[in-house]
């Protein structure tokens, strides 16, 4: 079985080979930023495919916020390679829950913990976060417990 660094070094080689322009710079672009992770810090070090997935979530992050600040400029064009690029990338990431599947998950979590208003964000994060860790941006997990907190 490939790691998913091996495999983004695959599709790469495949864009170039097809001209893909696009892809190309995409996977080129999120390469460097592993082997930037790789070498931070005292000592390079090898990433797992977990600390690469989360590279690839902070990526993909990237880009859905600059698509937003270039349509917020009127640059749509820029803005539409960007949302390309997310979409690219979002085909690495492990498929992200649903709204129902999240609240589900937070309203076991509040149950479990007791917490009743908005003081008990904290505790109830502390139990969700492992379990949707890389399924859900945490902005939207940050929000869901926040409703089922205060609704």
């Amino acid at each position: 079985m490939t790691t998913l660094k091996e495999q983004l070094h695959e599709d790469l080689t495949a864009a170039i080979r097809e001209r893909d322009e696009l892809r190309s710079a995409t996977i080129r672009l999120t390469l460097s930023a592993i082997t930037s992770e790789e070498v931070a810090g005292k000592a390079k070090r090898e990433l797992s495919d977990a600390e690469v997935l989360k590279v690839l979530a902070r990526e993909a992050k990237k880009r859905r916020e600059a698509a937003e600040a270039f349509d917020a400029a009127g640059r749509t064009e820029q803005a539409a390679r960007e949302r390309a690029e997310g979409e690219l990338l979002a085909g690495y990431l492990p498929k992200q829950l649903s709204d129902e599947e999240l609240a589900a998950i937070v309203a076991a979590a509040v149950a479990e913990s007791g917490a009743t208003g908005p003081q008990g964000m904290g505790a109830v994060m502390k139990l969700v976060k492992p379990k949707v860790d890389g399924l859900a941006e945490g902005g939207r997990v940050a929000a869901a417990v926040k409703a089922a907190l205060t609704g």
